[in-house]
């Protein structure tokens, strides 16, 4: 019985812990990570822009690829408004080395990234965001100083056929707070593969 009440214990603070995170209205704190040029990219240093878009992605997951063009794109249009998309990967590069450091400064060439393609080596930034996925996006305001949270969730509804997208979810949140307004959708739910933790 003990034992029992013991695991399902675990359990419930396992399930807290994959649940927490930022929700939109929520403050996010700064991050300093290697970009795949091997400088340091940190939130503290973009206190000019306007807000940032911020995507957990990663090397292996067949989700992720198929954004790949998709997030060049979004960062020629945005970052001269003022929202370049900063994209992070998490995952273990033990449980997958596609997923090194190096492979991300392979890929990063290959694909001719022109996007900050950062290693989040200790976790530690996906784990205070909430993300478990890959793709995920987070739409943060820099206001007051601040960086909130204004959009969390998938970068738009279809992944495999861009042509075929009906909601632009992060581009519309993006557009709505450059023009003033209100985010339309402030949270969806991401599709992707699951974010590789370290077991240790």
């Amino acid at each position: 019985m003990i034992r029992s009440v013991t695991i399902f214990a675990v359990f419930l603070l396992y399930a807290t812990l994959a649940v927490a995170g930022y929700k939109p209205g929520d403050e996010a704190t700064g991050f300093s990570l290697r970009n795949v040029d091997g400088k340091l990219v940190s939130t503290e240093k973009m206190g000019k822009t306007k807000g940032l878009i911020v995507v957990f992605t990663c090397n292996h997951c067949p989700f992720a690829k198929l954004y790949q063009e998709r997030l060049n794109e979004m960062n020629t249009h945005y970052t001269p408004l003022g929202f370049p998309v900063v994209a992070i990967s998490s995952n273990d590069a033990d449980a997958v080395p596609e997923d090194s450091f190096e492979e991300m400064v392979k890929r990063a060439k290959e694909k001719h990234y022109n996007f900050p393609y950062l290693y989040d080596e200790t976790q530690d930034v996906a784990r205070a965001y909430g993300a478990v996925k890959t793709p995920q996006a987070y739409v943060l305001l820099h206001e007051g100083g601040k960086w909130i949270v204004k959009y969390t969730g998938a970068i738009d509804d279809n992944g495999k056929e861009p042509q075929k997208v009906k909601n632009h979810f992060v581009t519309d949140a993006v557009d709505a707070l450059l023009s003033g307004r209100e985010v339309p959708v402030a949270a969806t739910k991401s599709v992707g593969c699951a974010i590789k933790w370290k077991t240790e």
